[in-house]
């Protein structure tokens, strides 16, 4: 009877512990949730004390080109860099912080924001006060046809000079091989991005909010170009190992 009370009573105590603890790491959650979404939005207790997020489409208002230069530039970095960890793509000394990272972050500064900034207001005076039906599908499809094909050759251009072209016939190798590619994936994911952005974002916040998908769909394409080309580094070096292991086993091929 003792025994079987003290059992009772210590299965009691530990499913007591047990949703203590849960109710705690539950608890905990919520108060970060709660935090980030107070930091991000001002929260209901801060009145008149705007949130991260609101500062920042405040900058982007009033400084947007800056604003959009600054998110970029940060963007492409840390795509360059998730990529790289993704991708275990190391460099001499072992640090996924490479020195194409500075490079994407001036690539993203001072040169994709300032292009996507021009193109897409001209986009945006093209369409302004034009709500209909037909005149949003006219508007995905000259993006589609006119402002990607510049915005992927402008980008396709800089990752080969980023990656070491310096020749016109380089560069043009690298544009001709990618942007097909590189369409293709802006034709699947560019026309529901943009009819998103139509329907909920104000016209200020379109810049960033591309960028931010082109983050994702870029640290992807990244990751599975530095695998790609891991990989064939490394069966060209089996490779020329098994071919020098192979004229060690011939006399013959030696020189002395």
């Amino acid at each position: 009877m003792s025994v079987k009370f003290e059992k009772d009573t210590i299965q009691q105590t530990g499913g007591i512990a047990a949703a203590q603890g849960a109710a705690a790491m539950g608890s905990k959650k919520h108060d970060l949730a709660h935090e980030v979404g107070t930091a991000l939005t001002g929260g209901k207790g801060n009145v008149g004390q705007p949130g991260y997020l609101a500062a920042y489409l405040k900058q982007l208002q009033t400084n947007p080109l800056r604003t959009k230069m600054l998110t970029s530039g940060s963007l492409s970095a840390l795509q360059e860099l998730l990529a790289s960890w993704i991708a275990k793509d190391r460099n001499k000394d072992g640090h996924y912080f490479t020195s194409r990272v500075p490079k994407m972050a001036a690539y993203g500064a001072f040169i994709s924001a300032p292009l996507g900034h021009v193109l897409i207001s001209i986009l945006q005076k093209l369409f302004a006060g034009r709500t209909s039906l037909k005149a949003k599908i006219l508007q995905i499809l000259v993006s589609n046809l006119i402002i990607a094909p510049i915005q992927n050759s402008v980008y396709l251009v800089s990752m080969a000079i980023i990656a070491g072209a310096r020749t016109i016939h380089q560069v043009h190798a690298t544009w001709k091989a990618g942007f097909m590619p590189v369409m293709k994936v802006s034709w699947l994911s560019s026309p529901l991005c943009l009819a998103f952005a139509q329907k909920f974002l104000p016209e200020h916040t379109w810049v960033p909010f591309f960028n931010i998908v082109a983050f994702f769909i870029g640290t992807y394409i990244n990751s599975v170009t530095k695998k790609k080309r891991l990989a064939a580094l490394r069966k060209k070096y089996a490779e020329d190992n098994r071919r020098s292991t192979g004229r060690d086993d011939y006399p013959g091929d030696r020189k002395y």
